[in-house]
């Protein structure tokens, strides 16, 4: 479909969305809500990716609703819906592209007082960090993340089932869901550190990512209990399916990466300290497929601690900072096995993150700054953003994405090449 037949979809599909939302009710229907954006995102660095100007350019739609089962049985239950949302999009960085992603359409219910299901398409999350991730191993899009759209795009959606159950002792959810992998730079909208080419790679990145297939022995299984003792929010975590990065070679020669399997045992602890709110959050990755370390093609185990603490100023400013330590186990093993041209990453490593946010106008102006520092890896990312509400379906984002870094091949330091500011303007109805 050619840019020109893609714009007038999305312009004839926001307008009659929008049209119909606001001037029908029909009883026999369920109602639909939703938004239609633009987005725009200069570079303001060079790399060698598809477009040298820009690395966001699109408009989007989102449709959402609920429709409240009315019947006999599981489906005359509380709170028993079947949930849609969806994405139509124009992607003018792949030439007017259209496109469709279904992010919800899950089917929940309360089959007792103590019990909900969900089944379905649904975005899952648990943990926490802000923008820092333990035992949260659900699926993220960090291309949207560095191309400036909405946070709500960093989380991707899973097929899963996910159940809860509210006994007196503890609370708990427990998840099965169908593999689903990090979207990662590929060197198309992004440039990214590639070890086959040892160094920064756009379009001309050429490497094959395997993922498990689709079978019964690779289903993902995440289980969180959790409890409130007290002000205290306190859980435990145990995932077992796969890493979400392909980190690991499966066949050099042929420049292929895999998803190894993943065990993660996890807890954390979250509540009131000293005027503010503090947590602490800690994960052991033990990696199935090379407990050892003693291969070189397969990621280590590593341990991770996560801890944090925000706090309300007054006069609408929140400030936020976090620590997160990661030991990669095995070292010596894992050093002894290297050869004299793979490149070596350091056995612990240290992230830094600063939040600010400041209200003004009636809290209808928000400035905000996010900051990642590694002084292990000596790189970092700044993100900055002001949003202005103009009336209560109108917004505006004005914002920007400035990773940087010593080295190529660092986290931050591989997307260094890919700065751009960005602005989305947002109509929601």
């Amino acid at each position: 479909m050619d840019k020109i037949n893609g714009r007038a979809i999305f312009i004839i599909l926001a307008a009659g969305t929008a049209f119909f939302a606001a001037s029908f009710a029909w009883a026999a229907m369920p109602e639909f809500h939703g938004f239609a954006e633009f987005a725009y995102g200069p570079k303001v660095s060079d790399d060698n990716t598809k477009r040298d100007n820009f690395n966001l350019f699109e408009q989007r739609l989102q449709l959402k609703t609920k429709y409240l089962f009315e019947g006999e049985g599981l489906l005359a239950q509380k709170n028993s819906s079947l949930n849609f949302k969806g994405d139509f999009t124009v992607d003018e960085y792949f030439s007017g592209k259209t496109d469709f992603e279904l992010r919800e359409l899950n089917f929940s219910a309360s089959p007792s007082n103590d019990t909900d299901l969900k089944l379905g398409r649904q975005i899952l999350t648990w943990g926490t960090g802000d923008y820092l991730f333990v035992n949260d191993l659900f699926p993220k899009d960090y291309i949207s993340f560095f191309a400036g759209r909405d946070d709500e795009y960093l989380k991707k959606p899973s097929d899963a089932m996910k159940m809860s159950f509210y006994p007196s002792s503890a609370d708990m959810d427990f998840v099965i869901s169908k593999f689903e992998p990090n979207t990662i730079a590929e060197g198309d909208r992004l440039s990214f550190f590639d070890s086959f080419q040892g160094g920064i790679a756009g379009i001309n990145s050429d490497r094959d990512l395997f993922e498990p297939p689709l079978q019964p022995s690779n289903l993902e299984y995440a289980l969180r209990v959790y409890r409130n003792p007290g002000s205290q929010e306190a859980a435990f975590y145990y995932f077992r399916g796969f890493d979400k990065n392909p980190n690991s070679y499966k066949d050099e020669a042929a420049r292929q990466l895999f998803y190894p399997r993943l065990d993660v045992y996890g807890g954390s602890l979250r509540g009131p300290v000293a005027s503010g709110i503090g947590n602490i959050e800690f994960g052991y990755y033990n990696s199935r497929e090379d407990s050892g370390g003693k291969n070189r093609l397969i990621e280590n185990s590593m341990a991770k601690v996560l801890t944090g603490y925000e706090k309300d100023l007054g006069n609408d400013l929140k400030i936020g900072f976090q620590y997160l330590y990661g030991q990669t186990l095995n070292y010596a093993d894992y050093s002894a096995n290297l050869l004299p041209a793979d490149f070596v990453f350091d056995e612990f490593r240290h992230r830094l993150t600063q939040r600010i946010t400041k209200l003004y106008k009636n809290q209808t102006v928000a400035v905000s700054l996010f900051n990642f520092y590694s002084p292990s890896d000596k790189d970092g990312y700044v993100r900055p953003a002001i949003s202005y509400n103009i009336t209560d379906q109108w917004k505006v984002v004005l914002g920007a994405n400035l990773p940087w870094g010593e080295d190529d091949l660092t986290e931050f330091g591989q997307m260094k090449r890919n700065k751009n500011i960005f602005i989305r303007s947002r109509y929601s109805f």
